[in-house]
C-alpha cells in the first residue's frame, strides 16, 4: 500500500476511533457538570483530511491527515486551582515522517539534512503539564505550571489555539520565529497576573524535538524566556517576549535569541468566531537577525468562514538552495511575501461535532535569489475536510497558553 493510501486509511481510522471517545467525554461532562463538583473536563481537538498541491519546481502533490487533541482537567479548592493538561497528536503517522509540502518552510531535520519546503509533524506528546494557581483577590493570582513537555513563556499565542487562524489549516511560515517552542520537552514557569497585566518567566530546554515524533526527548532546562501580556480590554491582547534558547538546531551549533511582540482582537459567541492578530518577531544566531512580520484574520459567522494570512518572512536561503553552511554570515540572504486567502463552509453539526469543507490558496512572492529553484511566482492550493471535536459545555481553547491555561 502507498504512502498516501496509509494516511487516507489511518485518517479515516482515527476520525472513526474519536466520534464514539469524545461522545462519551460529552455525555460524561454533562452528567458531572450537572454536580458542578470536583474535577471539571475540558476538551477540543481537529481532525483534518487535506487535499495538498504546491506549485512551481519544488512543489508537490499530496493528502495528509493533520491532527491535534488536547484535554484539560480543573478542580479549585478555595484560593487554588488546579489543573492538568495534556495534548496529542498521531501526525507521524497520518501525515508522515518528513511532514506536509510548504514551500519556503524551514525546521528541523531528518536524516541529518534540513527538513526543507516541507512542515515538520507535531510529535505525539505535544503537552503534559500541570498548573497551580493561587489567587489573593478578585485581580491578583500567581501561578506556577510546568512539565516534560510544554511550551515557555516566548511568543504569541501557538497558531493551532489563535481564533485567528482558525480558517488556516496550514502552519505559518514564521513559525519557527514565532511559536515553534510551543513543544519544548522540559519546561518550568511562573506567572504574576495583576488586573490587566500578567508577568511571565520560564526556564525550558531549548532544544528542538528530534524526528522521533512518538517518545519525550528530555534535557537540561538550558534556556530561558520571559513575557508580558496586557489585556486593556476584553478581547484585546498584547505580549512582548524574549527567549535565550540554547543550542536548539541539531545540525547548526549555536544559541538563539528569539524576541516578539504581537496584538490580537478576538471575539466568541455561540454562531460567530472573529480573530485578528497581527505579530513581528526576529530570530538573532550565528552575526545574522531574521525578522518575520504577520497579519491573519478568519471569521466564521453562521455557517461560513473566510480567511486570510499576509506574511513577511526573512528566509535561510542556503538551506533552500540545498547547502548547509552552519549559518555563516554572509550567506545568501532574501525574504519571502506570502498571501494565503481562505473560504469555507459548516456542512455537519452533530452531537457537539462541527464538520467544515474549505478552500485555500497562496501566491508567493519569493526573493531573487530563489526563482531559479522555486520559481519566480509559485502558487499553492488546498482542499480540505475539519472535523472540530466537541468541547461539551466549555468553550473551545482559543488563546489558551501553559503558563495562562484557558
Amino acid at each position: 500500500m502507498s504512502g498516501r493510501k496509509k494516511r487516507i486509511v489511518i485518517g479515516a481510522a482515527l476520525a472513526i476511533a474519536l466520534v464514539p471517545q469524545a461522545a462519551r467525554a460529552q455525555a460524561g461532562h454533562e452528567h458531572h457538570a450537572a454536580g458542578a463538583a470536583g474535577w471539571r473536563l475540558m476538551q477540543d481537538g481537529v481532525v483534518s483530511g487535506i487535499f495538498n498541491e504546491q506549485g512551481g519546481p519544488r512543489g508537490d502533490r499530496e493528502f495528509f491527515v493533520p491532527n491535534w487533541w488536547m484535554g484539560m482537567l480543573t478542580r479549585d479548592a478555595g484560593r487554588h486551582r488546579i489543573t492538568l493538561s495534556g495534548m496529542f497528536s498521531i501526525d507521524a503517522a497520518t501525515v508522515g515522517k518528513s511532514g506536509y509540502a510548504e514551500l519556503f518552510q524551514v525546521g528541523e531535520a531528518l536524516d541529518g539534512v534540513p527538513l526543507v519546503d516541507r512542515q515538520h509533524p507535531h510529535d505525539f506528546f505535544m503537552q503534559l503539564a500541570a498548573a497551580w494557581r493561587v489567587s489573593f483577590s478578585e485581580r491578583t493570582s500567581l501561578t506556577f505550571s510546568g512539565g516534560p513537555a510544554g511550551e515557555p513563556t516566548l511568543g504569541p499565542v501557538a497558531f493551532m489555539h489563535r481564533a485567528s487562524a482558525a480558517g488556516l489549516p496550514f502552519a505559518p511560515l514564521g513559525h519557527h520565529t514565532f511559536d515553534s517552542t510551543h513543544i519544548s520537552f522540559g519546561v518550568a514557569a511562573a506567572s504574576l497576573a495583576i488586573g490587566r497585566v500578567t508577568v511571565e518567566g520560564s526556564v525550558f530546554n531549548g532544544r528542538e524535538p528530534d524526528e522521533d515524533r512518538w517518545d519525550i526527548n528530555l534535557g537540561r532546562l538550558d534556556s530561558y524566556a520571559g513575557r508580558v501580556w496586557i489585556r486593556p480590554r476584553d478581547g484585546w491582547e498584547f505580549q512582548v517576549s524574549s527567549g535565550r534558547l540554547r543550542e536548539p538546531e541539531e545540525l547548526e551549533p549555536g544559541d538563539v535569541t528569539r524576541t516578539t511582540a504581537s496584538g490580537s482582537w478576538t471575539r466568541v459567541s455561540e454562531d460567530q468566531l472573529v480573530g485578528v492578530t497581527a505579530g513581528w518577531g526576529v530570530n538573532a544566531a550565528h552575526g545574522d537577525r531574521k525578522h518575520g512580520l504577520f497579519v491573519e484574520a478568519s471569521s466564521e459567522r453562521g455557517k461560513n468562514m473566510l480567511a486570510i494570512r499576509l506574511e513577511r518572512q526573512d528566509l535561510e536561503v542556503e538551506k533552500l538552495l540545498g547547502h548547509h553552511s552552519h549559518g555563516e554570515a554572509g550567506e545568501p540572504s532574501g525574504a519571502v511575501t506570502a498571501l494565503t486567502l481562505g473560504a469555507g463552509r459548516r456542512v455537519l453539526t452533530w452531537r457537539g461535532f462541527e464538520g467544515a469543507i474549505g478552500v485555500q490558496g497562496t501566491l508567493h512572492w519569493p526573493p531573487a535569489a530563489l526563482e531559479a529553484t522555486h520559481g519566480s511566482f509559485p502558487k499553492s492550493g488546498q482542499v480540505y475536510f475539519r472535523l472540530r471535536l466537541p468541547s461539551p459545555g466549555m468553550p473551545r481553547m482559543w488563546g489558551m497558553t501553559m503558563s495562562k491555561g484557558h
